[in-house]
């Protein structure tokens, strides 16, 4: 019983940090990210549609996105919830097709962006304390009901650290990664 919790504590954090990471990706760098438009729904036929399920979208320029509908009918709807989203981008409609363009960040952006990243990344490091704790009191609970001795209970923690301070370490690289995306964009 006593690797559960450290087995469990490492899922979740590994759990954050794939939050973290999807929600990095929808943030606009300055370069052309499919991820940009997941949560944008399009009213089709009266109900709320995922874009994405509803098109296809390429990446034909380093600064363009292209939506292509299934189904062309749609092409006005599409472009209304590309405007109705908080993107900020303008689209494109050519009548077979809508061109998203990404404009260039200036550097005060970046910047904003760049601060974002961090408050992000110090929230999942957040969460990733959290389930440490949640480890720890687990831990706590063994030894106190006899399941584990103090000895092993110690280890333990040392390990479900360890574990942390591996996820940690995978948050910090990623989010400076992802500044330097942003920076050097």
């Amino acid at each position: 019983m006593n690797n559960d919790a450290i087995k469990k504590a490492q899922d979740n954090m590994n759990k954050s940090i794939t939050v973290f990471e999807k929600n990095l990706g929808s943030i606009r760098a300055g370069v052309a990210n499919a991820a940009l438009l997941e949560g944008v729904k399009v009213d089709y036929y009266g109900a709320p549609t995922p874009l994405t399920q509803m098109s296809s979208v390429t990446i034909p320029e380093p600064r363009v996105l292209l939506i292509t509908p299934y189904d062309k009918s749609s092409l006005d709807n599409i472009e209304h919830a590309l405007l109705a989203s908080n993107l900020g981008l303008t689209p494109a409609n050519d009548g077979k097709v809508i061109r998203l363009v990404i404009p260039q960040l200036t550097g005060e952006r970046r910047q904003e962006i760049a601060k974002e990243v961090n408050k992000m990344a110090e929230e999942s490091k957040i969460a990733i304390r959290n389930v440490r704790r949640d480890a720890m009191n687990s831990l706590k609970k063994q030894q106190k009901d006899d399941e584990i001795t103090e000895d092993e209970q110690r280890n333990l923690e040392k390990k479900v650290q360890k574990v942390t301070d591996d996820a940690t370490k995978r948050i910090d690289k990623i989010a400076e990664e992802k500044r330097k995306e942003i920076t050097q964009g």
